[in-house]
C-alpha cells in the first residue's frame, strides 16, 4: 500500500492510499465524526479534480472512526453565521465543486458507509456509484432542521433517490435507516458492520472483471443519456456502441468470449 497524496498536515484531513488498482480515500477526522469543513472540502476537491494514477481502476470512499460523515463541522458552521451573502455564495460554490468533481471521477466509486451519513455525508453517499452500508447506519438530509436546505447536494441526491423520496426526506429532515436508504436507491448493499470490508472487496472484485475503458465509458454514458427521450439519444448510443466494438477492449472482450478464455484485463482481478 502506498500513500498517493502528500499530506499537508499531520494527520491529514483526507488520507489517500493505493493498493494495486484500488485507491482508498479516507475521511480522517474521527474526533469530529469526519465532519466537513472548508479545508476538508478543499482537500477532497484537489484530489478528485486531479489525475488519477493510470493504474487506478476503482476508488473506495470511507470514514475513519465510528462514523462515515456526520455532515458539516460545527466550528465551520459557527464561522459561516457571520458570512456575508457573497461569502456564503463562494462557500457553497466550493462545496458544489467538490461534489461535482467526485461525481465526475472516471472510475467506479464505492462508498463504505457506517455509523452515520448526514447532510453532506448523505451527499457523499449520493455521488458514489455503489454504496455498501452497515445495517445499523443512519442517513438523513437534515439541513432543514437547522433552517437551511440541502441545496448543493440536491442534483446528486435527486439523481439517486428521485423526486418522491426527496419530497419526504428533504422537507422533514428525518433520519432514516439503511433499509430505507436501500429502498430509495441511495444504498445498494446492506451487511453487518463486521462484514463491510468483505462486501466492499466483493464489489471491487466484480469491477476488476470488467474492461476499465468500458466501465469508464459506461459511467459517462449514464450522465449523457439520463432523462433524455430514447429518440433524442439514439444517435449517441449507436455511436457509443460502435466505438466500443471497434476499440481494442471491445475486440479483446469479444474474441475472448468466442474463444472461451478470460480477457486480459482480468489478470488483476
Amino acid at each position: 500500500m502506498v500513500d498517493v497524496m502528500s499530506p499537508v498536515e499531520h494527520p491529514p484531513r483526507v488520507r489517500i492510499t493505493q493498493t494495486g488498482p484500488v485507491v482508498t480515500v479516507a475521511l480522517n477526522r474521527p474526533h469530529v465524526r469526519n465532519a466537513l469543513d472548508e479545508r476538508t472540502i478543499a482537500d477532497l476537491t484537489r484530489w478528485a479534480a486531479g489525475p488519477l494514477p493510470a493504474s487506478a481502476r476503482v476508488v473506495v470512499l470511507r470514514g475513519e472512526g465510528p462514523v462515515f460523515c456526520a455532515g458539516a463541522d460545527i466550528t465551520w458552521m459557527a464561522k459561516t453565521v457571520d458570512y456575508s451573502r457573497d461569502q456564503n455564495v463562494a462557500d457553497a460554490q466550493a462545496m458544489a465543486q467538490m461534489f461535482a468533481s467526485i461525481d465526475a471521477l472516471p472510475v467506479p466509486l464505492v462508498g463504505r458507509v457506517h455509523g452515520a451519513a448526514l447532510g453532506g455525508g448523505a451527499g457523499l453517499a449520493a455521488v458514489c456509484d455503489i454504496v455498501v452500508a452497515a445495517d445499523d447506519a443512519v442517513f438523513g438530509f437534515t439541513e432543514v432542521k437547522l433552517g437551511i436546505i440541502p441545496a448543493v447536494i440536491s442534483p446528486f441526491a435527486l439523481a439517486k433517490i428521485g423526486i418522491s423520496a426527496a419530497r419526504e426526506l428533504f422537507l422533514t429532515g428525518a433520519r432514516f435507516p439503511a433499509a430505507r436508504a436501500r429502498e430509495i436507491g441511495l444504498v445498494h448493499t446492506i451487511v453487518p458492520e463486521a462484514g463491510l470490508d468483505t462486501a466492499v472487496d466483493a464489489c471491487i472484485k466484480e469491477v476488476l472483471t470488467c474492461a476499465p475503458g468500458a466501465v469508464s465509458a459506461a459511467k459517462a454514458l449514464i450522465r449523457r443519456v439520463a432523462w433524455n427521450p430514447p429518440a433524442d439519444v439514439a444517435g449517441l448510443t449507436a455511436d457509443a456502441m460502435a466505438a466500443r466494438r471497434v476499440s481494442s477492449e471491445g475486440q479483446e472482450g469479444m474474441r475472448a468470449f468466442l474463444a472461451r478464455r478470460a480477457p486480459r484485463w482480468t489478470r488483476d482481478a
